[in-house]
């Protein structure tokens, strides 16, 4: 890997600025690296950057959809009591490695990782529940309040294949509570993840439960497991035979349908549970009933990071819904579970710890919104009849825009008739067409063009130039 700096030296050397520095100490022009292109050179000949694969650009009506489910998590989580957290896209390779396990694909196939100048090793993040364990442990919230309600919403990054709602760079949803070791928290996370997805209209998912015990009876479920899976190793994949022998409890995520097949009869978390993991579990599920909240227990429910214990949970888009097409063969659409040794894992006192995550493509694909949905319009097009109105549609449309209006002129200026084809191609709801009459008299008609509001559409209605803002809201509102 080549480390460029440009315009600096390395430690303890020095080059020119115009010149770019490789990690191994030499010097390059500029020039060398990219070669200048003549202005009158066919634009053809220009080779064209484009994004990374798998890091794709969110025009506006993409960021809309992306927004809009961000948006309903901030409302749906702020009546939990949920607070937001924002962490840094970079941060140290050893706290993933650390925190999600050196033998997780995430740590050992899928994180970005790079030396920085002081040959650090920096990762970009691949999820965010390890960051938030840091800057817990960093600022300590618990000396003000015990229990500690995160949530967060950002970029991640992993070097996987890309796929329908799977990319290099995604955004992920979660939440984070710390502090509470009970039953109720798990419940409670549940319960707010499901309020979440209806408020988004996610319809037909179901929520499945386990537990995967913890650190007093698990060593025995996984010895159990290992013996098992060493009968069966001639049918497991490359992959599973060596999980088999560091992490056996990341087999029973592999979707591999040969390994599937071969942990058919395989021993089950669930059935291996010491009294108090199980006396847990049947909290959880009792409260859930109490809720009506409805799950189904799937046994063979694990999560693919190390630092899950007992409660594990996914919300998935059943087949046949309606909901799941849209997603692909990976139907999941958030995920979670308790990790009550993290903390201290990474340096901190014993805490007790649920969260989960959702990816926010695949919720947008989840959602099944029309591609082709029609985009938002402006509230109200100033048009002017010729250069000398310019200045004063342009006031007017300030003057909406201070009332809360989405208003537009036409920027390239040009004729009338080009700037009302304009407003027509944006579906502007009302226009306002300002010639040097209007202006003297201090009088507009405002004209709907659309179907908002109780003018048909075509209809105007006249207003002072002081008054067009609130007209055009009584207008919208179908008050005139």
């Amino acid at each position: 890997m080549i480390a460029w700096q440009v315009g600096f030296g390395l430690p303890g050397r020095s080059a020119p600025a115009t010149g770019a520095v490789r990690s191994a100490g030499e010097v390059v022009s500029i020039g060398a690296l990219f070669p200048s292109v003549s202005l009158v050179q066919s634009r053809a000949k220009v080779n064209r950057l484009r994004s990374v694969k798998g890091m794709n650009d969110a025009l506006p009506r993409e960021a809309a959809a992306l927004f809009a489910v961000e948006l309903q998590a901030r409302q749906t989580f702020a009546r939990y009591g949920f607070g937001e957290v924002r962490t840094p896209v970079v941060e140290e390779a050893a706290l993933f490695q650390r925190g999600i396990g050196d033998t997780t694909d995430v740590v050992e196939k899928e994180m970005y990782v790079f030396p920085d100048r002081h040959d650090t090793l920096l990762a970009l993040r691949p999820e965010g529940t390890a960051s938030a364990v840091r800057a817990y442990l960093q600022h300590n919230p618990a000396a003000e309040d015990p229990i500690t309600r995160w949530f967060y919403a950002g970029a991640m990054f992993r070097h996987e294949r890309p796929q329908k709602g799977r990319y290099r760079q995604f955004h992920q949803v979660g939440a984070e509570l710390f502090g509470a070791a009970g039953p109720e928290a798990d419940v409670e996370l549940l319960a707010m993840v499901h309020d979440w997805l209806r408020a988004l209209g996610i319809l037909g998912i179901s929520l499945q439960l386990n537990s995967i015990g913890d650190t007093s009876c698990r060593p025995a479920y996984l010895s159990t497991l290992q013996t098992f899976l060493r009968a069966h190793e001639v049918e497991l994949c490359d992959d599973c035979r060596r999980r088999a022998e560091k992490n056996p409890l990341r087999v029973l995520d592999c979707k591999n349908p040969n390994c599937q097949l071969a942990l058919k009869d395989s021993p089950v978390p669930s059935d291996h549970l010491c009294e108090p993991c199980r006396v847990h579990f049947a909290a959880v599920c009792q409260a859930l009933t109490a809720l009506e909240l409805p799950y189904v227990h799937n046994p063979r429910l694990v999560r693919g990071l190390d630092y899950y214990t007992r409660t594990t949970f996914e919300f998935v888009a059943e087949v046949g819904s309606g909901v799941g097409g849209g997603l692909g063969s990976q139907n999941t659409v958030a995920a979670g579970g308790r990790y009550d040794g993290l903390v201290e894992a990474l340096g901190g006192a014993p805490t007790p710890a649920v969260g989960f995550a959702a990816g926010i493509e695949r919720l947008v694909l989840a959602r099944q919104l029309p591609v082709d949905a029609a985009p938002a319009s402006p509230d109200l097009f100033v048009a002017s009849h010729s250069e000398g109105e310019r200045l004063a549609a342009l006031k007017l449309a300030a003057a909406g825009r201070a009332a809360g209006l989405w208003a537009e002129i036409d920027l390239r200026g040009g004729s009338l008739k080009s700037q009302l084809r304009r407003a027509d191609r944006l579906g502007a709801k009302v226009l306002v067409v300002l010639g040097a009459e209007e202006i003297a008299s201090g009088n507009v008609k405002l004209k709907q063009m659309g179907a908002a509001g109780s003018l048909g559409a075509g209809q105007t209605v006249a207003a002072s130039l002081a008054e067009v803002a609130p007209a055009v809201w009584r207008v919208l509102r179908g008050r005139e």
